[in-house]
């Protein structure tokens, strides 16, 4: 054995600087030589004091503490048992990383302690040998030794045994005949009594017993003991050998000094038992596989149960022995995984059936566990091996969900409902919408491909759920995220192009189509699914991903309900929701593909009012600003009357439009609308900031922007920002951009050579003109609209003027 480095703390004697190492491992030896030297010489004067054979270890504590205080021998407790913490975490991780160096070192060892057995007998039997001759006369002369074998030939002469060398010729007949009668426990009182009578002939110089006879009696034990280690190797291998008679044949054969090969017979013996009752199963007898699963680990973990409690019955704790029996329920564990995923698993996975298969390896995880108790943990281990077959099947169900959800996108009208009966029986509405106690009217409406793939994905969650402890939440999350860009695919191909044909549908990737959303009402319903089901419903099914996610969920609500209701401060709210940093970046996952469908539908919108409007007027172009200042044209005249051009009243409009009847397709959702109507607004006026050829016939074109045009650029980004204003979906971004845009059309009136502030009014005169334009373009649209519903309220009339000032 090397030598150990002792870990003891050495109280005010610090290191000296000199001896400590460099970062290369090198130790500073710049002038430090003799102090290093000193520092070693004190500490192993420190040391001293435990090698000496009359170390008192109650006095040597005594001494220490009578001159330290309360809080320093706490501490040196603490120390003490940190030390104590770490050694037997060492032992641990160092017995669990060498197990098979532990067996292999052993059984070397119990070889090693036989060969030195052998060598002892051998030499005692030299030594026997020797004495003997020594005995006998050999340096006497011939004929002296002649006449006393003539003496000893003689009838009277015979030797007389001693009442030792007469048991010890009677033991090897009566070892024979207790062999015979397989009386074992005698035959082992016999053995030791015969090996106590050869260490006293061979100890006593011959005075009780003769060395010859000794040795003579040694070589009939070994020869009976290797005789009755072989019965009781049989005997193990036996079926009908088990309970406490395959204990005690375990532990007689320990006494006889063959502990390694006793203990391998054992775990030898309960495989060969656990593979009689394996083969009496018949997974092929029935179609359930839980029920092959628990009959499976009922047995397997049963059979590694009793071996780990007959191993520590005949053997105790011993290192070496508890290192086999890990090893040994490692490799029957892993017969078990084989099997399972043979008969149940294979199939389950290749069907896409994550419940049966999360049921069966949920079966084997609680048999694995009360393994626990008895210290072994093979939870992990399980886990492992069953992983591969447990993610193919996850893989095969989110691959059955998005085709289902694909073939009803295909039909589905995008009218927003409520759940359809059925499924609301079959899951319940708390549960799939956390409803909490608003009942129905207070369950978020989606359409029927939306409803149908939120049960799935409540389905599927449920399965995985009771797989936590298998660290499956990562790839779960993945999977999911992954299936909804996958939706939100679909419903971007719902949403209608300018100018295609919305009778056909949309091709959906391989030949599948997407029924088209032909109304604004349906578009209205797509943004409705995405968003309830990224801000909603998905992460509250993927809280039972998380340990004590559902909980922390409820409470979240709650808590959004008292805020909402005044009487809940927001700081409660934060404070739940920095306890689900699990799902913090999924929800960023989901929401940015929310934000795909939106931009997406942005766009087209745009296009539309751009490129695609029935009125010529109404589509954006260069002369609708250049063709202002026609000849003869008075400024006066335009500035009694100013209104927007008529693609912001087309902007407008829309915006109008899509508020009014997200008021009953998206009840409840007005932050959603916001948000929609704030980038429609936004694409809108960056689309026109980056249109190269727009500003290209502004600042280079044939014709130069005059005064009107100008002050007509100006009014219509004012009335932009009124409306975002009114609308209360006023963005920082948008005020940026409408202002960079607005003093580019200020530059290229000024390179003209012409004096903006010459001909642009005063600020305040722009934002009156463009409320004033949006009163009577409300109030235009008020009698256009004769639904009560759709018209705007006079508090929301008035109050164009007052958001305009603030």
């Amino acid at each position: 054995m090397g030598s150990l480095t002792p870990s003891v703390r050495v109280r005010n004697v610090p290191a000296p600087a000199s001896s400590l190492p460099l970062s290369n491992g090198v130790i500073n030896n710049n002038g430090g030589h003799h102090a290093s030297n000193g520092y070693m010489d004190h500490l192993h004067e420190e040391l001293a004091v435990f090698e000496s054979d009359v170390f008192d270890a109650q006095a040597y504590v005594g001494a220490k503490c009578q001159s330290m205080s309360e809080k320093g021998i706490r501490k040196l407790c603490e120390d003490l048992l940190d030390l104590k913490r770490s050694s037997a975490e060492e032992m641990r991780k160092s017995v669990y990383a060498n197990y098979a160096a532990f067996i292999r070192t052993s059984r070397e060892i119990s070889d090693l302690e036989g060969e030195l057995l052998a060598m002892r007998n051998l030499l005692s039997s030299q030594a026997a040998l020797v004495h003997t001759l020594a005995e006998s006369g050999v340096s006497k002369p011939v004929g002296s030794m002649k006449g006393d074998n003539a003496k000893r030939d003689l009838p009277g002469n015979e030797k007389v045994l001693s009442e030792l060398e007469r048991r010890a010729e009677a033991l090897p007949d009566i070892l024979d005949v207790l062999l015979a009668e397989k009386k074992v426990e005698q035959a082992l009182l016999t053995l030791d009594e015969g090996d106590r009578l050869v260490a006293e002939g061979l100890s006593d110089n011959g005075k009780a017993m003769s060395s010859s006879a000794a040795m003579q009696l040694q070589d009939a034990l070994l020869d009976r003991r290797v005789r009755l280690a072989e019965y009781l190797a049989e005997a193990t291998q036996q079926p009908s050998v088990r309970g406490t008679e395959l204990r005690s044949a375990i532990a007689a054969l320990d006494r006889l000094g063959d502990g390694a090969r006793a203990h391998t017979l054992l775990l030898n013996s309960h495989h060969e038992r656990l593979q009689h009752n394996i083969r009496g199963l018949r997974p092929s007898g029935t179609s359930y596989g839980g029920a092959y699963t628990a009959a499976l680990s009922q047995l397997v973990f049963s059979a590694i149960a009793q071996a780990t409690r007959d191993s520590e019955a005949v053997f105790g704790e011993e290192p070496a022995y508890a290192s086999e029996l890990l090893l040994w329920a490692h490799s029957e564990t892993e017969m078990f995984a084989t099997l399972v995923k043979r008969h149940v698993l294979s199939a389950s996975a290749a069907a896409g059936g994550l419940r049966a298969a999360a049921e069966c390896v949920q079966i084997a995880l609680g048999h694995c566990l009360l393994l626990e108790d008895q210290g072994l943990a093979l939870c992990p281990v399980l886990s492992k091996l069953v992983r591969p077959s447990v993610e193919q099947a996850l893989e095969a169900n989110l691959t059955r969900i998005e085709e289902s959800v694909a073939a009803l996108a295909a039909a589905d009208d995008w009218v927003l409902t409520h759940p359809p009966a059925m499924l609301r029986g079959s899951y319940g509405l708390r549960s799939s919408y956390g409803a909490g106690s608003g009942g129905l009217a207070s369950v978020l409406k989606l359409s029927s491909s939306a409803h149908r793939f939120n049960f799935m994905v409540q389905d599927f969650l449920e399965d995985v759920a009771p797989l936590i402890s298998m660290q499956l939440g990562a790839p779960t999350l993945d999977g999911l995220s992954m299936l909804f860009d996958q939706y939100i695919d679909m419903l971007i191909k719902a949403v209608p192009s300018p100018g295609d044909d919305e009778d056909g549908g949309a091709e959906n990737g391989d030949d599948k189509k997407v029924r088209i959303a032909g109304t604004e009402a349906q578009q209205l319903a797509l943004l409705g699914n995405a968003s309830a089901l990224a801000d909603e419903l998905l992460p509250r099914a993927a809280a039972k991903l998380v340990p004590g996610g559902v909980h922390l969920m409820v409470g979240r609500d709650d808590i959004r309900s008292g805020i909402r209701r005044g009487n809940t401060d927001r700081s409660q709210f934060a404070t739940v929701a920095t306890r689900l940093p699990e799902l913090k970046d999924w929800r960023r996952r989901l929401q940015r593909g929310v934000d795909r469908l939106r931009d997406h539908f942005c766009r087209q919108c745009v296009l539309e009012l751009i490129y695609y409007s029935d009125d010529a007027e109404s589509q954006l172009s260069p002369e609708m600003y250049l063709n202002l200042d026609y000849e003869g044209a008075d400024v006066a005249a335009w500035q009694q009357e100013p209104m927007p051009s008529a693609i912001f009243q087309a902007l407008f409009n829309k915006l109008t439009s899509i508020q009014q009847t997200a008021r009953e397709v998206l009840t409840g959702r007005e932050r959603v609308v916001a948000v929609l109507l704030m980038r429609l607004t936004e694409t809108l006026v960056i689309w026109l900031s980056e249109d190269n050829d727009f500003w290209d016939a502004l600042e280079e074109g044939e014709s130069s922007l005059g005064s009107i045009g100008l002050q007509q650029f100006v009014l219509d980004m004012q009335f932009v920002i009124q409306v975002a204003v009114n609308g209360r979906f006023l963005s920082r971004h948008m005020s940026q951009v409408v202002a960079d845009i607005s003093l580019r059309a200020v530059n290229t009136f000024a390179a003209t050579g012409a004096d903006p502030n010459s001909v642009l009014l005063d600020d305040e005169w722009f934002l009156t003109s463009a409320q004033d334009a949006l009163h009577k373009l409300l109030e235009g649209w008020n009698r256009q609209v004769s639904s009560p519903t759709a018209s705007l309220s006079a508090q929301s009339v008035s109050s164009f003027r007052s958001h305009g000032s603030e």
